[in-house]
């Protein structure tokens, strides 16, 4: 598969697209005001304790407190699924005792009568007793105990993004990511890539790591280490300890909350984790950037610096790789397929919806053909969606009917193929009854449209507001109550200029009916600054706002 990486640099704002085979599989923007924040280390201050869900709430000086599970403290949990432990070594020893074991006693292993022999049962009862002790291990480092007390000072940093109205998620183990090592303080284990496939390249990665480790560190070994000398994993290591000294340093003269830390901007470190062998180009459109990526490449992997490209051409870059194309097709909710069909994505608070339509008719003796073809391409360019719009958390995808399982289980099939690009952790269960598919979607960061957009401030983002005849009734109701609680005659009302313009319309106006009815005086101003199912009213007499005291 050809890879590039696209950048886009103007003065406001970086985006950095990644395409696959030409076409744009991945985004990310950085834009003031939005900085990227995974990675970021902060010195918090415990505000909440919560056993119940085996969490804590940690101050760390942002508007919502950051989400600590009790899994995430002083563990590596998060990186088990990434990289091998270097425990396989002892493992083997421990498999390699019990076979000889067995293999010694095989003689013995049955009595003439068939019984089992106190050697081979003593074997067994070890073995067993191994397995129940390395399963309590595992549950131990799962759930360990936990101490924390309310105002007590801990070292946090930050995971994933906040989404909507939860704060950022947080660990208190500690990881440095370098360019060819990650660095994990108070931690002496060793791991290595599982991408990584030569079984004499890892032993020769753990046994040069391990000894230029300083003492009580740990490190893990990442993919682009592979091949690299000596000289260059020593350079990664001792930069990332000087790192690590200089965070204890602040953490000594900090006071809680305080930013300790903060990691590498989106662009530098898209250029760390992702140019890697696989990636033919990396075209930039600013000279000031692309001096600098190209001297840390320089660096890196000087054998790489000449796929750094610096794009000087009239025309937009985004418009040459027509990645402009796909940033507006991200916006909308409809992305059509070349089938003719389309795809429909509706975000909700619990869940992703992505429903699959046929968008032309089809003659009734080919639809199952019709349909498996549509949902083949459905199946591929959601999965492309879903990356390139960042899309995490649960999403259920709704397929056009199919009768013969052999289809549906082609359809599934697909989408695990696709989603294997994916660098996020996804899970995908088989198409349901119903012709369903629901996956999860590792979320780490905020999606990509939120970068481009906000919230409408007269729907909310509901993508609908209150009618204009039921936000009159609403005044009128609180005329009523104000009426049977005092007894004045004079108020201000003010409303969105489109209601004012409805109450106001006409020879005899709604406004003029209201103040007849409940025999008061109300002076009507427009404001655009209120969303239009909004209204405040003034005393006049009492010269302030009263509107929540009738509401």
């Amino acid at each position: 598969m050809k890879k590039d990486i696209i950048i886009n640099s103007t003065a406001n704002e970086h985006r950095i697209a990644i395409l696959e085979d030409g076409k744009t599989a991945e985004l990310f923007v950085e834009t003031p005001g939005k900085d990227r924040n995974i990675g970021d280390i902060y010195l918090g201050r415990v505000a909440k304790v919560m056993p119940g869900i085996r969490a804590a709430f940690i101050n760390i000086g942002m508007e919502q407190d950051a989400f600590l599970h009790f899994s995430d403290i002083g563990s590596i949990e998060e990186y088990n699924s990434l990289f091998e432990e270097d425990d396989d070594e002892k493992e083997d020893e421990i498999a390699d005792g019990i076979n000889n074991s067995s293999f010694q006693n095989s003689g013995d292993a049955t009595a003439g009568n068939g019984e089992k022999t106190e050697t081979q049962t003593a074997v067994r009862t070890d073995e067993r007793e191994f397995h129940k002790g390395h399963r309590r291990r595992q549950a131990q480092q799962r759930f360990p105990q936990v101490n924390l007390q309310k105002d007590q000072e801990i070292l946090v940093q930050i995971t994933k993004e906040p989404v909507g109205k939860k704060g950022v998620r947080v660990r208190s183990a500690i990881s440095l990511p370098g360019r060819f090592l990650v660095l994990i303080p108070f931690d002496g284990k060793v791991g290595v890539s599982k991408k990584l496939n030569s079984f004499k390249e890892k032993r020769r990665l753990r046994r040069v790591v391990r000894a230029m480790l300083p003492k009580g560190f740990g490190a893990i070994i990442r993919t682009v280490a592979d091949g690299k000398s000596d000289e260059m994993l020593q350079e990664d290591l001792k930069d990332l300890v000087k790192t690590w000294e200089g965070i204890e340093k602040a953490v000594k003269s900090a006071q809680a909350p305080a930013l300790i830390y903060k990691d590498m901007n989106t662009t530098s470190s898209v250029i760390r984790d992702l140019f890697q062998e696989t990636v033919e180009h990396v075209v930039v459109d600013q000279k000031k950037l692309y001096k600098e990526i190209r001297n840390y490449v320089q660096w890196m992997s000087p054998d790489m610096v000449n796929r750094v490209e610096y794009y000087h051409d009239r025309e937009p870059i985004f418009d040459k790789y027509g990645i402009e194309k796909d940033i507006q097709t991200l916006l909308s909710k409809k992305v059509w397929l070349k089938s003719g069909g389309y795809l429909f994505i509706e975000k909700t608070e619990a869940m992703t919806v992505i429903d699959v339509n046929s968008g032309r008719y089809a003659a009734k003796r080919e639809q199952e053909l019709n349909s498996l073809r549509t949902d083949l391409e459905a199946a591929r360019e959601l999965c492309r969606q879903v990356r390139l719009r960042d899309i995490g958390g649960l999403v259920v995808v709704d397929f056009i009917d199919l009768e013969d399982d052999k289809n549906q289980k082609k359809i599934y099939d697909e989408m695990k193929k696709e989603l294997k690009k994916d660098r996020a952790k996804v899970t995908i269960l088989p198409m349901t009854e119903f012709g369903l598919v629901q996956m999860t979607r590792q979320r780490i960061r905020q999606s990509v449209q939120l970068s481009f957009s906000e919230a409408c401030p007269m729907c909310g983002g509901t993508g609908q507001v209150q009618s204009k005849t039921s936000t009159m009734n609403q005044i009128e109701r609180w005329i009523k109550r104000f009426k049977s609680e005092k007894r004045e005659y004079r108020l201000e009302l003010r409303v969105h200029p489109t209601i004012a313009e409805y109450l106001s319309h006409g020879t005899i106006s709604r406004l003029a009916k209201l103040q007849l009815k409940f025999f008061v005086r109300i002076k009507l101003v427009p404001d655009p600054k209120l969303p239009a199912d909004e209204f405040k009213f003034y005393s006049v007499k009492q010269e302030k706002e009263i509107t929540d005291q009738y509401k």
